[in-house]
């Protein structure tokens, strides 16, 4: 499955990551609202995790440009 993480703090998103990663999963780790817009648009993803407290663009605002 591929999962899109939008987590800001670094060692958080890390950790999720390898979690997923040794699930067997194919996690993309992003750390900002702007980053996690680009990525979600360019290549679909299965589920997206997202922080609400991202810099630039925050998480509420992400969704619902995704969902535009």
């Amino acid at each position: 499955m591929r999962i899109l993480i939008a987590e800001d703090e670094i060692r958080v998103a890390r950790e999720i990551v390898s979690a997923l990663t040794e699930a067997g999963h194919d996690p993309v780790a992003v750390h900002d609202g702007a980053a996690a817009l680009a990525e979600a648009t360019k290549t679909p993803f299965d589920l997206i995790v997202l922080d609400v407290g991202l810099p630039q663009v925050d998480g509420f605002e992400v969704l619902r440009r995704l969902r535009a």
